[in-house]
């Protein structure tokens, strides 16, 4: 045992005690049965009553809809969360801000998207993840042009490191925007992955592999969505996150790669992701790569709460609760749209 690993129960065992007993909650697979019966919006909103979600729909006024559904569930989240975060302290509280990096590069995406179109800063904000505002973000709505974010952001965001380092004003065009959020995810997930080493002990052992995998689930989603586009080989190895299993290896060959069969030979040199590739396809009845993908993740995540005395629990429980969200939602578009032949293609957790 880390020595860190000794002394973890002191400042964070009550906040890890609380986060497992959390994830004691989350739907269990009769759970979803009994969802996936449901025939109304009403009758979902009534089984959800009995778990741990309890009467979180209770003051909804009006008819119920997947959007005020997918709010609240998200809203939920949230609350546990920030209540993670106030109650945390270092280096657990830093960890925690990682885990919200990801959903400030989205927002920050969308603000920038937005201000190309022309459309009002103030507009775009309550379309923003919860779990990516900050302080500083209602600030942003002064900004009028692209460029007025891009300097407001290097100034007042924790995400100044991120574009100082690899975004320039030049950079903020429509042509550019996946580009940018490439390689702020980039930067992301290698400062999130030294972090963790940093930390060492048990933390480190349980959220590199998550991160390895994240960054791989990156690459190779980068390679096949570049084909056929205007992004050159160069263009598109600049973008690979250099923290996974592919590195450097399999993303040398990935950055040489001319279609999806050559991206699945890189694959079937590491066992986990041939076996994810494996059977990957869009007919009726096949499951997708992201699909296989979201579920290769839920297998990580629920096995970092087989280990103690890390922060990965926590890291796992919002990517867990993510995808029993996006679960919920799937039911509830379903149920609402009357297409019963699709609503079980949700990915289980337990």
């Amino acid at each position: 045992m880390a020595s860190s690993d000794l002394y973890f129960n002191v400042d964070s065992g009550y906040l890890e005690g609380l986060v497992r007993g959390f994830r004691g909650g989350i739907l269990s697979q009769t759970d979803y049965l009994n969802l996936t019966q449901c025939e109304t919006l009403e009758d979902l909103k009534l089984h959800l009553q009995s778990t741990d979600y309890g009467h979180f729909l209770q003051n909804e006024a009006g008819p119920l809809t997947v959007s005020v559904i997918d709010d609240r569930l998200r809203e939920k989240l949230v609350t546990e969360f920030q209540y993670f975060r106030n109650h945390s302290l270092s280096p657990l509280s830093k960890f925690l801000d990682f885990i919200t990096y990801g959903y400030m590069i989205d927002n920050i995406i969308l603000l920038i998207t937005g201000t190309l179109h022309n459309r009002s800063i103030t507009e775009l904000l309550p379309k923003c993840h919860p779990l990516g505002q900050f302080e500083e973000l209602g600030s942003l709505g002064i900004a009028q042009t692209a460029k007025d974010l891009y300097n407001a952001v290097l100034v007042d965001t924790p995400l100044a490191l991120f574009f100082q380092e690899c975004i320039s004003e030049q950079d903020l065009d429509e042509l550019h925007i996946e580009i940018i959020r490439n390689t702020l995810y980039k930067a992301y997930l290698e400062a999130f992955f030294k972090f963790c080493e940093a930390i060492g002990g048990s933390t480190s052992e349980m959220m590199l592999p998550i991160l390895q995998f994240e960054a791989d689930r990156r690459a190779f989603n980068i390679t096949i969505n570049s084909f056929g586009t205007e992004l050159g080989k160069d263009d598109r190895a600049k973008l690979f996150p250099r923290c996974g299993r592919l590195y450097p290896d399999g993303l040398a060959r990935l950055a040489r790669a001319d279609d999806y069969e050559q991206v699945r030979q890189v694959a079937d040199c590491y066992a986990e992701y041939s076996a994810l590739f494996e059977g990957a396809g869009t007919g009726p009845g096949e499951k997708t790569l992201e699909d296989k993908f979201f579920e290769y993740e839920v297998k990580q995540n629920t096995l970092a709460f087989m280990n103690q005395f890390h922060f990965g629990v926590f890291y796992a429980y919002v990517k867990l609760k993510e995808q029993e969200c996006r679960n919920i939602v799937w039911i509830s578009e379903c149920i609402s749209q009357q297409n019963r032949s699709k609503i079980e293609n949700y990915v289980p957790i337990f």
